[in-house]
């Protein structure tokens, strides 16, 4: 098994990006946030694939294409590359252990869940909530990852690389992330790409930035950031007359949440390592 997955890690190697300066680094990340949110655009708001229950195979290719390939395996290739030439370190871009992950993705979903509650949601029936969360979550991971930790991390680690402390670093980072967020749901369908929402979504995800940047806690922040895509899912859904149709187990939603889950746990596991650190013992053989 060991064998198998550092082949796999050095055929997906890209040693020109390791010799980048900082600065460049950042560039191309910010490149990739801009190319994710044009593949949005493209494969979601210009058509409207999400307001449509229907279109299953518009659903699967924006999901699979935009939120699975591109915002978590090639979002996470490039930060494998910027972990190994030690332009930023795995903690910092809130990966941790197995059992801090686990105990922050705990304190992350009950902070997520109790706003939830709190907001008066629609409906609170555990069926849908599980369905929307499993709906919400491919989409989320590609989020998390591309704002906070691929532009986020990359701002961060280039303005302590320029002199600035840590914390002025990364509350510089906070910012810009939760500000791109917003942005890039201009390229959503209605009702989220409007100036309004916008402006509330960067405001809201602020939690979500100090989750990541002060716990450097990536899937505490995961978690936390998918119930609150809930909230505004769930109220879309109740809008429309739509929550009778998730009030029934959906596989195809729940697979492809799992799908996605154990691809971004098995990408930041075996490929995103620091600069010594070779394939995780658990793996060699």
């Amino acid at each position: 098994m060991g064998s198998i997955v550092q082949s796999t890690r050095e055929a997906l190697e890209f040693p020109i990006l390791r010799g980048l300066s900082p600065l460049w680094k950042t560039l191309i990340a910010v490149g990739t946030y801009a190319t994710w949110t044009a593949l949005t655009w493209l494969l979601e708001g210009r058509i409207h694939t999400l307001p449509r229950p229907e279109a299953v195979t518009d659903r699967l290719v924006y999901t699979g294409v935009v939120n699975i390939l591109v915002g978590t395996i090639v979002a996470l290739l490039l930060v494998r590359e910027f972990v190994a030439s030690d332009f930023v370190s795995r903690s910092h871009l809130g990966f941790r252990s197995t059992p801090r992950a686990v105990v922050a993705a705990l304190i992350g979903g009950t902070l997520g869940f109790t706003f939830y509650a709190l907001q008066q949601p629609p409906t609170t029936d555990p069926v849908v909530v599980m369905n929307v969360f499993a709906q919400v979550l491919p989409v989320s991971i590609a989020e998390v990852v591309v704002c906070w930790v691929v532009v986020g991390g990359s701002v961060a680690a280039l303005l302590h690389h320029r002199g600035l402390n840590r914390y002025i670093a990364n509350g510089g980072a906070l910012v810009i992330s939760s500000l791109l967020f917003g942005v890039y749901h201009f390229a959503h369908s209605p009702p989220f790409n409007t100036v309004e929402m916008v402006g509330l979504l960067s405001v809201v995800s602020v939690g979500t930035g100090l989750i990541y940047f002060v716990g450097h806690a990536f899937y505490g922040a995961l978690a936390f950031h998918n119930f609150m895509a809930l909230i505004g899912i769930v109220s879309s859904l109740s809008e429309a007359g739509q929550i009778g149709l998730y009030q029934q187990p959906l596989p195809p939603l729940l697979v492809t949440a799992l799908v996605a889950l154990i691809i971004v746990v098995g990408m930041e596991r075996l490929f995103v390592n620091d600069a010594d650190e070779k394939v995780p013992r658990e793996y060699q053989v």
